[in-house]
């Protein structure tokens, strides 16, 4: 009898694979994966759109090479070392906008008072926000940076040891929190103008077109503000002078260059407390 009980017991449900990870993450990943299934739905149309953006991508890689192959070199770099500061700052940029390029539209949800009904629910609106319109079609972006990426890595003349190759993933993803935090600054701008969204824009893809040269091309100054102020250095600059192992052109300390993860913990900090500032002062659409 007792038998014939255990086998008409139910069997208990396999874990779910989200189960090990924190509440916030396991719900961006639901919210995440429901856009997914959502634009999956037109194949085709996301098949041509991954497309369009992994041309626009190639594009810009094209125009790298075409610069490195006028000029030969800039600021000393080879056109392979070129390509490892490009492949850097297109992946970490690529990464943050597939993440949480949705923050950019906040202006957006802020004037439909959509953004109302996100802080009604009961799930964190910064993750709903970033989940927002979520779309594997911005993998066109990251897919061509990683093979760039490790086409450059392979062709520099790189002194591989083990700390250095243990280096690559953590400036990876310094790099990419160090563009999400900036995505986020950016766009909670738009909690005190709805309108600035163009402003927002001015920082995070301009400041992807900037990072994908070798910094030292540019004047001392912006060199110095893409250092000290927006950090930005530290996402493609200042990790290949580390993987190359060579002396900063623009004479700004050595140190700098190991900073990357200090960086990228210290601006997500910023970042926190600016969404936090900005979620604090709004009132609503109404108001």
């Amino acid at each position: 009898m007792a038998d014939a009980l255990t086998r008409g017991r139910r069997a208990p449900a396999p874990p779910s694979p989200l189960a090990d990870l924190g509440p916030e993450l396991r719900t961006y990943v639901r919210l995440a994966w429901t856009w997914t299934r959502a634009v999956a739905q037109y194949p085709m149309a996301l098949s041509l759109f991954t497309f369009g953006i992994t041309l626009a991508s190639l594009a810009e890689m094209g125009a790298v090479v075409v610069v490195f192959a006028h000029a030969g070199t800039l600021a000393g770099f080879t056109v392979y070392e070129g390509l490892l500061v490009y492949a850097l700052a297109a992946f970490s940029f690529g990464a943050a906008q597939l993440l949480t390029g949705s923050v950019d539209h906040l202006g957006d949800h802020i004037r439909t008072g959509s953004f109302d009904t996100m802080l009604v629910r009961p799930v964190s609106p910064l993750v709903q926000l970033a989940a927002d319109q979520f779309s594997p079609r911005r993998f066109g972006r990251i897919v061509p940076a990683v093979v760039v990426l490790v086409f450059a890595l392979v062709m520099c003349d790189i002194d591989w040891t083990a700390g250095r190759a243990l280096m690559v993933p953590v400036l990876l993803a310094s790099g990419v929190t160090i563009c999400t935090s900036v995505w986020l600054i950016a766009g909670c701008l738009q909690f005190f103008a709805t309108d600035a969204r163009e402003a927002a824009n001015s920082v995070t893809y301009g400041g992807q077109a900037l990072t994908e040269y070798p910094i030292a091309i540019y004047g001392r100054g912006l060199v110095r503000s893409v250092t000290y102020v927006v950090p930005l250095a530290f996402v493609s600059w200042q990790p290949a002078l580390h993987l190359l192992d060579r002396p900063d052109p623009t004479g700004l300390p050595e140190f700098l260059r190991f900073l990357g993860p200090v960086v990228a913990v210290v601006l997500a900090l910023v970042a926190s407390l600016v969404w936090r500032f900005g979620l604090r002062r709004y009132r609503s659409t109404g108001s």
